[in-house]
């Protein structure tokens, strides 16, 4: 299954996982400058991470999440998660063209509802018994 991970992750990282790391990045790094949206910065850049290679890893809530994550995410949503869900419908559908791209696709389109609500969110290795357990 770690052969398969890996084959996956590098796969994802040449043919769109890269550029879409780079998009939370720059997202990171607009938000980073004003004070009061530094905290979305951070999430970009978490997402950023998630996004070089997510086969293997998961995002699961985070316990204590409330009221402050739902404002966050609005938030989030007008200043930069609608182009990155953008992003990542676009590259889904280019990546479903071909056949070997199709689980790169629709990782991508699972994608999209976090790139759109990432506060509240914490990324964990599919492997930990108890990230589930956590929620």
């Amino acid at each position: 299954m770690e052969v398969v991970r890996l084959l996956l992750n590098v796969i994802w990282l040449v043919f769109g996982g890269f550029w879409l790391a780079v998009g939370y990045a720059v997202a990171g790094l607009v938000l980073c400058i004003l004070i009061i949206t530094i905290p979305f910065g951070v999430a970009a850049f978490r997402m950023a991470n998630f996004a070089l290679w997510p086969f293997g890893r998961r995002l699961v809530n985070k316990p204590g999440s409330g009221a402050g994550s739902l404002l966050g995410n609005i938030l989030w949503v007008i200043l930069a998660g609608w182009w990155l869900a953008l992003a990542h419908i676009l590259t889904g559908i280019a990546q479903c063209l071909t056949i070997i791209g199709i689980p790169l696709g629709l990782a991508n389109f699972k994608l999209v509802p976090v790139s759109l609500f990432p506060l509240g969110k914490e990324i964990v290795d599919a492997d930990d018994p108890m990230a589930f357990a956590r929620r």
